[in-house]
């Protein structure tokens, strides 16, 4: 720890402390500026999801041109450079899958894979076969937090068979099942989803220096990844003396939806300044309008509370009241229609989804709030099944309902908000609404640069399609003048 910390100060002004009611944190010695990088590490181990549709590469994630290795017909590369780079690790976990049973490598999980590779690379490591350093040894894995004590009896045994058959693949007789068993809660804790530029998940990365940054509701970070490598950058100027801290859920909810949230998942109470309103006028006001039920008055905005005397729910705004059996029977059927659209999306028949999908929206329209969180999923979900059905002006009025709430329930320089407006640019374009969509791009880039830096070929390719617009737009312009 004591060299970490001397190489974090020098070549990053950070230094890591530790805070009785926090565990570790990491503090920055100087001052950051919006959209610089603060940390970059490459993972200790990392595997691809596993999906029947799309298979990936085990280095890099790509889905292109991949083949299956011939000797364990388990893992995936796009060619010999990520290949070779994977070697040393794979040679080992290749003659351990060969020997495995049909029936257990169906049981084979991205977590099972993550596990195993853990030990041997730990065992290369020790051999000297891959060499360590400072941000790249098996004890920085060994610092992780598990809270194996806080982990429900049920999850306990699903790690201890998860163990077993780790110790099954690996057979070595030093294995601890019990150790294993404690770096499966470390991973639960501690491991991150590896997104494209996109924000869509490829598969699972354990980053032991990274997963030393504490969570917050309101970051002044963010993380995102270039391939494997994960990267966190300042969302705002983080002044000298500051905790880092980056946001481990999803942060559009209630207080009490992210608490719940982080307690299952990463056992602590969250007290960022978001988090310490809980129960405060103007939380209880955001949670009844992100999570809670619109007024009866279609002209009115307001927000209900349940009232008491009636023991319906009141608008805050007008004073109408709404009847609990009316928002039950509502509630109701939408959960059912929802069911059978998901049911439907999850089958690919995106048609028959669509309007499924319309009509849980029409239902959550007389329901919810118009900054619903239920109803802005759904319209994303609309958004995406009219993508893929190529409908792109009904593609576009759904991206374009969504926008506001984004920019309520996502701070100012969020990726998701930018990818949102990117989307919107993008579609705006392809149907020639030219000054629309450099509005819409300008947006997007105005919050990427920031989160993903001006490097990467996504934000390349997005500032080209910018630049696209604005020169059409200046040409139509001048094709006016003459």
């Amino acid at each position: 720890m004591e060299d970490l910390q001397k190489l974090l100060l020098h070549d990053h002004g950070l230094s890591v402390s530790t805070l009785p009611e926090k565990g570790r944190c990491l503090f920055t010695t100087r001052e950051y500026s919006p959209g610089e990088i603060i940390l970059s590490e490459e993972p200790y181990v990392s595997v691809p999801n596993k999906t029947p549709v799309k298979s990936r590469c085990d280095w890099c994630f790509t889905s292109s041109n991949v083949k299956r290795c011939s000797s364990c017909q388990v893992v995936w590369y796009c060619g010999s450079k990520c290949q070779t780079s994977d070697w040393k690790v794979h040679r080992l976990e290749c003659q351990l899958l060969a020997k495995l049973e049909k029936n257990r490598i169906k049981s084979l999980t991205p977590s099972i894979r993550l596990m195993v590779k853990l030990y041997l690379r730990r065992k290369l490591q020790n051999e000297k076969v891959i060499p360590t350093s400072v941000t790249d040894n098996y004890n920085l894995v060994k610092d992780l937090v598990s809270h194996i004590s806080e982990v429900e009896e049920m999850q306990l045994v699903l790690y201890a068979q998860m163990a077993s058959l780790v110790n099954i693949i690996l057979q070595w007789s030093t294995l601890n099942i019990k150790e294993i068993a404690e770096n499966f809660s470390k991973l639960a804790c501690n491991a991150h989803t590896i997104c494209d530029s996109e924000l869509i998940p490829l598969g699972t990365g354990l980053y032991p220096v990274i997963s030393i940054i504490n969570h917050s509701c309101s970051p002044n970070s963010v993380l995102v990844f270039e391939g494997r490598m994960a990267t966190v950058r300042a969302m705002q100027t983080i002044p000298k003396g500051s905790e880092v801290l980056i946001s481990y859920i999803e942060t559009a909810g209630s207080t009490m939806t992210r608490q719940k949230a982080l307690k299952d998942q990463y056992f602590f109470i969250c007290s960022c300044p978001r988090c310490i309103k809980l129960g405060e006028h103007d939380d209880i006001e955001e949670s009844a309008i992100l999570e809670g039920y619109r007024c009866k008055n279609h002209t009115c905005n307001g927000f209900l509370l349940r009232d008491l005397e009636s023991k319906g729910f009141k608008c805050q705004q007008c004073g109408i009241i709404r009847e609990k059996e009316e928002i039950v029977k509502i509630a109701s059927e939408e959960k059912t229609m929802s069911n059978k659209a998901s049911v439907a999306l999850s089958s690919c028949h995106n048609k028959e989804a669509l309007d499924m999908y319309l009509m849980v929206e029409k239902l959550q329209m007389k329901l919810c709030h118009s900054f619903s969180i239920n109803l802005m999923r759904t319209r994303e979900t609309l958004l995406k099944i009219l993508m893929e059905l190529q409908d792109w002006k009904k593609a576009l009025t759904y991206c374009r309902l969504t926008i506001p709430v984004y920019e309520r329930v996502y701070p100012k320089f969020h990726p998701l908000r930018g990818l949102q407006y990117y989307t919107c640019g993008k579609l705006e374009w392809l149907l020639g609404y030219t000054d629309e969509a450099i509005k819409s791009l300008t947006q997007a880039v105005d919050v990427l640069r920031i989160t993903h830096g001006t490097n990467t070929s996504f934000m390349k390719d997005l500032i080209a399609k910018l630049e696209e617009a604005q020169a059409e737009a200046s040409y139509k312009l001048s094709s006016m003048d003459d």
